[in-house]
């Protein structure tokens, strides 16, 4: 690889990695204002994403031991954010399930962060915007290709 490019790469990754630190500062900024922690929120948008989930496919998700999800679990829904429900298919399976104030609260902060990002953004011309999106999007792709090839190499 040019050296060019293998410092476009670097700087990239580095970018990446900052604006995710800032982000994520950011987001733990608005959540103070809510009765959830960062890993509660990372859940409830698993379950926001993804619909019900079993304790062993959230703690998949959100790389948490099965007994701290568990106990986040507990917190939720303690906090009626979330419920168990028996699967309908399968009365063993348990279900988390996001309730409307799980749901509200998720949806409050997304649009925070997204409002956040629009103000940073705001100073890009429409077209840098876009660019910005697509390559962000042809990205993600790319990466979520890899993750899905390379775990189904495994099997």
């Amino acid at each position: 690889m040019e050296t060019e490019s293998m410092d476009a790469i670097v700087r990239i990754e580095k970018n990446i990695r900052y604006i995710n630190g800032i982000i994520k500062h950011k987001g733990r900024e608005i959540l103070k204002n809510y009765c959830i922690t960062t890993p509660q929120f990372i859940a409830l948008q698993w379950l926001l994403e993804d619909g019900d989930l079993t304790i062993g496919e959230l703690s998949n998700k959100i790389n948490l031991a099965f007994s701290t999800t568990t106990d986040l679990v507990d917190r939720m829904e303690k906090n009626v954010l979330v419920e168990r429900k028996r699967d309908t298919k399968d009365r063993r399976v348990v279900r988390i399930h996001l309730l409307d104030k799980g749901r509200e609260i998720i949806q409050e902060v997304i649009e925070k962060r997204q409002v956040y990002l629009a103000e940073v953004l705001k100073e890009m011309s429409s077209t840098d915007v876009t660019v910005l999106d697509d390559t962000m999007r042809i990205l993600l792709e790319k990466m979520q290709w890899e993750k899905e090839n390379k775990t189904t190499d495994r099997k």
